[in-house]
């Protein structure tokens, strides 16, 4: 007999092996464990992924690896756009179509390509967590959305000043929407807010020269500034980290002044404690207090009618930090754009794309024309 089929034969388990049925039924039940496991799969959807992602995420923030606040803008984005239009696809039935899905949703709601290619970073993330929890074996290719760099509309120097002195002439004033409520109707700004308030112009003044940001305005407290007075007068801010920066921020001279003058009024009222908050201080919500800043500089705004940028972008107060790091690289003798990007918690890409960008030869042209003196 041939040997293959003798060896064949010896493999082969005996009729009367009594450990034969308790080798292959527990073969057979990890067999029928296995198609147990691959339904359980089927009914994961998108919406489940997006949950396990925060709960992930959460840990980050935990560990410290990311901050809190883009934890939450992570949770906003899912739970306005992703979840809604694809958190009933299964997870395993998830393709390419459905990011091209969200793309063409984002883009009729007048969302911008950079936008955009962050929400699509965050759907990315979403399949990714299956991938790595064993959901899906791997991540089908996602659509790619060419990004176009536009800054927002900065302010000119007659633009910055005529905003402070709007701002000025609006003091003590109320909103026009106070007119248009009726008797016990609510509005999502307390009836109180809606009066232009003495320390709006001075944020103004504030942001131009500090270079922060909004998201450190609504929390910024006097015990991170100090004021620093020798061989040049300013404030060092040891502000709370924000986009992963953490270095202090050192201010123009200017900005002295406006914090004195609203450490005066902050203790006028109460307000003046190392633990207070700088601007509204009385709004424990901050979110909502930075939501109500922004909706008086807005008023501003339509009273100047400079709502726009130069391109049509809607101008913020985020529109006033571009104008302080715009201003110091137009009028800044001598200063270099590392210096300027470490000191407003940038990168120096980050300046080139969205701040120098709106800079053109002729509003340097005294530097183009300069020459260098003559050594003797």
């Amino acid at each position: 007999m041939d040997t293959n089929v003798i060896n064949l034969f010896n493999s082969v388990p005996a009729a009367n092996d009594s450990g034969f049925f308790a080798r292959t039924d527990s073969a057979i039940q990890t067999s029928a464990n296995q198609i147990t496991f691959e339904q359980n799969l089927l009914s994961v959807l998108v919406s489940d992924l997006s949950k396990g992602l925060m709960q992930a995420e959460a840990g980050r923030v935990q560990r410290g690896e990311i901050g809190r606040a883009t934890w939450q803008v992570m949770g906003n984005r899912l739970r306005a756009h992703i979840v809604p239009l694809l958190g009933d696809v299964p997870a395993q039935a998830f393709a390419a179509s459905d990011a091209q899905r969200l793309i063409d949703h984002l883009g009729e709601q007048g969302f911008t390509s950079t936008t955009i290619a962050q929400y699509l970073v965050l759907l990315r993330k979403v399949v990714m967590h299956g991938v790595h929890t064993g959901v899906l074996r791997e991540a089908p290719p996602f659509p790619k959305v060419k990004v176009r760099s536009r800054p927002r509309g900065s302010f000119s120097v007659s633009e910055y000043r005529a905003i402070v002195a709007a701002a000025r002439s609006l003091r003590g004033r109320a909103h026009p929407m106070l007119d248009q409520l009726g008797a016990g109707e609510r509005f999502w700004i307390a009836r109180e807010l809606l009066v232009m308030p003495d320390e709006l112009p001075r944020l103004i003044r504030w942001m131009v020269n500090t270079f922060v940001r909004p998201s450190d305005i609504k929390l910024m407290k006097h015990k991170h500034i100090e004021i620093v007075r020798g061989k040049h007068v300013y404030l060092r801010m040891n502000l709370p980290e924000s986009k992963r920066h953490s270095q202090p921020i050192v201010s123009l001279q200017p900005a002295v002044r406006v914090y004195e003058c609203l450490l005066a009024h902050r203790a006028r009222h109460g307000f003046d404690g190392a633990d207070d908050y700088i601007f509204l201080p009385q709004l424990k919500n901050r979110e909502h207090a930075l939501a109500v800043l922004n909706f008086l500089f807005h008023w501003v705004l339509e009273a100047e009618g400079i709502e726009k940028g130069p391109l049509g972008q809607d101008r913020t107060l985020y529109c006033l930090r571009h104008t302080a790091i715009t201003l110091r690289l137009l009028y800044g003798q001598g200063i270099d754009m590392l210096t300027l990007a470490r000191n407003a918690r940038t990168s120096v890409n980050m300046v080139e794309r969205f701040y120098a960008s709106v800079l053109n030869g002729e509003m340097n042209v005294g530097l183009l024309q300069s020459r260098r003196g003559r050594t003797v």
